[in-house]
């Protein structure tokens, strides 16, 4: 499936969950119009979003949260999954776009394509529950299940690669770029 298409499934269904987007998955949602409230990017900082994610998840345990990630970004913080599943946080939803890329930094292929399993790794790290959805109409058809489910919640979702380039909403990495130039140079 397109990642806007499951974005925008994703974002139709979410109702008043907090949203915590990585990288690439930040302009997509903004695009879909779910940026605007109770969401936080994770932008810049690849692999947080999970950490992030469950953060929030602890300290507002009434409220569903539901982390963006990438199959990139997750693969930097893979630790991150015994975390989530050691807390075992009934509201913590966790939504991988797996395209097979680091789409952040030019769509390099991530290690190990084909042979891990998302699904796989978060069980065995603790959580309680699993999905995984390789086309838009299974993914509509099965969000409101998923969102049923008791947390920590796994959800793998095949995404197409998109070789388009990178696209950063809010803060630009332009500027990100520019001042850590300088503080290096200043270092030096």
């Amino acid at each position: 499936m397109l990642k806007q298409e499951a974005i925008d499934i994703l974002g139709a269904g979410r109702g008043e969950a907090i949203s915590v987007a990585t990288m690439q998955s930040a302009a997509p949602w903004y695009l879909s119009g779910q940026g605007k409230n109770l969401h936080v990017d994770a932008s810049g900082c690849m692999g947080s979003a999970s950490s992030l994610g469950l953060g929030l998840a602890m300290g507002k345990p009434g409220r569903k949260v539901i982390v963006l990630d990438g199959d990139g970004s997750l693969l930097m913080q893979l630790g991150s999954l015994v975390t989530a599943g050691s807390f075992g946080l009934k509201n913590y939803y966790h939504f991988v776009f797996a395209n097979g890329a680091y789409e952040s930094s030019g769509n390099q292929t991530v290690p190990g394509q084909g042979v891990f399993d998302f699904c796989a790794l978060a069980k065995a790290s603790g959580y309680r529950n699993a999905f995984a959805f390789e086309d838009a109409a299974a993914f509509k058809a099965g969000l409101a299940k998923v969102l049923e489910a008791e947390g920590p919640v796994m959800i793998n979702l095949t995404i197409a690669r998109d070789e388009a380039k990178p696209r950063w909403p809010g803060v630009k990495m332009s500027g990100q770029v520019a001042a850590l130039k300088e503080q290096l140079a200043a270092l030096a």
